[in-house]
């Protein structure tokens, strides 16, 4: 007998913003059970407020005020969460945040993460974004060790191939879709100890992981989860797939249904980014 469960990943662009615009009917709505959330932009005292007193939260701040943060809402408690990623010099907070929950017999390890956008035009805004892309990849055997059912959700900002991205052509110089930053996914998502030829011409040991979007979707574009603000972006489907939920082999084979929840028109939008809600059977 399996226990259905519903994990749901989305980066509001401020919490405070998107319940303005209506994030609170799609929860009331959607039947989550854990609600991972990335770009918070608030206190802990108002996520409470916002989501009610029926969910068990964790949030992780950001050390500057106002910027990025991480929640896991859950309708149980977790059993116990971390927050440390890479060494002790390196600031994750506010990007890293896994928790450990009981669902049946079994143990699910969750994690909200959200990956510095990076920037071409700033080295170390691009920097920064690598030093977090290697504490992932670094981080992501130690969670598959701990816990075989685990998925990893949130805005990774990166569009991993030329599916993932609609104006493909004219981003290969943008960060999101550099050779770079695309080579750590193919590293993530290659078979497991085997070699794989990373699209910047390296050779990567992959980790078999399981990109759930495109395992689902198939061999199509998109579907697309975060459109630009400019011009049409959103109402022609311009867009791109950088939000994610990324499992081990184990827990994406109990997957029963993926869906991106596009909003039906761009007035009823509530983030620039739609949530990613999948089913697993645990």
């Amino acid at each position: 007998m399996t226990t259905p469960l519903r994990i749901a990943s989305v980066n509001v662009n401020g919490v405070r913003a998107a319940y303005r615009h209506g994030m609170g009917d799609w929860v009331d709505a959607r039947g989550v059970d854990i609600l991972a959330l990335q770009e918070v932009r608030a206190s802990t005292d108002d996520l409470e407020n916002l989501l009610g007193s029926e969910w068990n939260i964790l949030h992780d701040e950001a050390t500057a005020k106002g910027r990025a943060g991480v929640a896991l809402a859950s309708r149980g408690k977790a059993e116990i969460h971390r927050v440390d990623l890479g060494d002790e010099k390196f600031d994750s907070a506010g990007r890293w945040l896994e928790a450990d929950y009981r669902v049946g017999d079994s143990l699910v390890t969750v994690v909200s993460t959200y990956v510095h956008s990076g920037n071409v035009e700033d080295p170390k805004k691009m920097i920064e974004k690598y030093k977090f892309l290697d504490a992932m990849t670094k981080r992501l055997p130690e969670v598959a060790s701990h816990s075989p059912l685990a998925v990893v959700v949130g805005d990774l900002n990166v569009g991993h191939r030329e599916l993932d991205i609609k104006n493909w052509k004219g981003n290969r110089n943008q960060a999101g879709f550099l050779v770079k930053e695309r080579a750590y996914f193919d590293k993530i998502f290659g078979p497991a100890g085997k070699n794989v030829a990373a699209v910047d011409g390296s050779t990567k040991r992959g980790m078999g992981w399981v990109d759930v979007g495109r395992q689902w979707a198939g061999e199509v574009e998109g579907p697309y989860t975060w459109w630009s603000a400019r011009g049409q972006s959103f109402v022609n489907n311009v867009g791109w797939r950088i939000d994610y939920q990324v499992a081990t082999p184990e827990l994406a084979a109990r997957v029963s249904n993926y869906t991106v929840d596009r909003a039906e028109s761009y007035e009823a939008r509530w983030s620039d980014h739609a949530p990613v809600v999948v089913d697993y059977a645990i």
